[in-house]
């Protein structure tokens, strides 16, 4: 493995914190990494939660990387449409070993033209989309196809980089890192996915979810078509 492994996040206002730190708490802790968040202008960015990430680089200083985790959120919407962010994915993707997403992070790699016939992972409320950017579905928890690697929603993402680091240094290592982090989940309710969740929890689930679907359809069906242009 080579002195240092670059490791980039590219952010975007409202992105979902855990989607990208859950993964950094992982990918930080092989030898080497050199971790590097970046957004479309810089500076600032404020998180769905209202948590603000400083220092953050230009995606355009950022000359390359080993792997590429493109976190989720709500501000994905328009992220989708940003031609900087997204053609910086697409530089990046071009030259990077591993390229990976968490939640609604996969929808910004269709919006770059990256899944295209590719089985993909996201978040179950809207993994629909993903057929707008020429993906096939897949309900898995973590999907592979070819050196792309997605994560379903929000805390598959610490799934997805325990598979990435088993694969990067080995599964003794990465075994070593969840138990390092302790990462054991016994969740105190059954209703992570729609098929465990009570009925009434899941249309609930689904209001909330499903308020912004017409605004996200559009700008998904947009950047789709730039996408395939």
């Amino acid at each position: 493995m080579a002195a240092q492994f670059p490791v980039v996040f590219p952010l975007y206002p409202g992105v979902t914190q855990l989607d990208f730190t859950a993964p950094l708490e992982v990918f930080a802790r092989l030898p080497g990494a050199a971790i590097v968040l970046a957004s479309s202008e810089g500076g600032q960015i404020v998180a769905d939660a209202g948590v603000t990430f400083a220092n953050v680089q230009p995606l355009a200083q950022v000359s390359g990387c080993a792997l590429l985790c493109v976190p989720g959120g709500f501000g994905c919407v328009r992220a989708m449409e940003d031609p900087i962010y997204i053609g910086a994915i697409r530089r990046l993707a071009g030259q990077a070993r591993y390229i990976t997403s968490v939640c609604t992070g996969s929808l910004l790699l269709g919006a770059a033209g990256l899944l295209r016939g590719k089985r993909a992972a996201c978040h179950w409320a809207w993994r629909d989309t993903l057929q707008i950017f020429g993906a096939t579905l897949d309900p898995a928890r973590v999907v592979r196809d070819g050196n792309i690697i997605t994560g379903g929603g929000v805390t598959a993402g610490i799934d997805m980089a325990l598979t990435v680091l088993g694969e990067i240094a080995g599964q003794d290592f990465a075994q070593t890192v969840q138990l390092s982090i302790e990462y054991a989940p016994e969740p105190p309710f059954q209703s992570g996915r729609p098929d465990q969740a009570p009925a009434h929890i899941v249309a609930a689930a689904r209001q909330r979810v499903d308020s912004g679907r017409a605004e996200r359809l559009a700008a998904a069906r947009r950047a789709g078509a730039a996408a395939a242009n």
